[in-house]
């Protein structure tokens, strides 16, 4: 026998069948855990929940049709004491710290998985909270000194949108300098090279929706 009696079952969640592979290989090595179940985006993420019912969940924060965060809080809600382990491929995304305050037990950057996969499950399993050192430093940095204010979330939204600085202005009821001072700021804070980068790094970061 090649497993302990009772091993930690795992979901894996990602829609890169790739990093799915990658998990099962690295479980593969470790009998005290099984990856029973995979999901390619939040829905089937939710139906294998209901129907394994796994111990610790690893789910991606961003898929096709519904994201990890909208399936964490699904689970959550049928099952609150469920253990679900985000992963994320960008260390400040702002969808981190929505899915930690839900109630998501740990945070882990998929450049990281080879280093810290296995730790991060055992002590999500014993019942603890985890953030690699990595990550907790990038994103108290990034809760911190690069968090957008809401004008400047408003702006960026529009931009997004096509919306150039005039009908910006026109549609929050601001100046044109207004509009050009919150661009500036978005830019400087996400460090970004224009406006369309930003509307990409803000879509990616879960700032706005796509």
């Amino acid at each position: 026998m090649n497993s302990l009696p009772n091993p930690i079952r795992i979901l894996a969640v990602d829609d890169h069948a790739l990093l799915r592979k990658g998990i099962a290989m690295i479980l593969a090595n470790h009998p005290d855990m099984k990856l029973v179940a995979e999901a390619s985006n939040g829905r089937e993420a939710v139906e294998q929940y209901q129907a394994h019912r796994p111990d610790v969940t690893l789910m991606d924060l961003q898929m096709p049709e519904m994201n990890g965060l909208d399936a964490m809080i699904a689970i959550r809600s049928e099952f609150p004491d469920a253990r679900i382990i985000m992963l994320t491929t960008y260390a400040g995304d702002v969808q981190v710290l929505r899915a930690m305050r839900v109630g998501a037990r740990g945070y882990l950057l998929k450049t990281l998985l080879d280093k810290e996969l296995l730790e991060t499950i055992r002590a999500v399993h014993a019942g603890k909270k985890t953030l690699s050192a990595e990550a907790s430093f990038e994103l108290a940095e990034h809760a911190t000194s690069d968090a957008l204010t809401p004008g400047e979330i408003d702006v960026l939204r529009l931009i997004a949108a096509g919306n150039a600085n005039k009908q910006v202005a026109d549609q929050l009821s601001i100046t044109e300098d207004t509009v050009k001072g919150r661009v500036k700021s978005i830019l400087s804070k996400l460090g970004a090279n224009d406006r369309t980068h930003a509307a990409m790094i803000g879509v990616k970061r879960g700032i706005i929706q796509s």
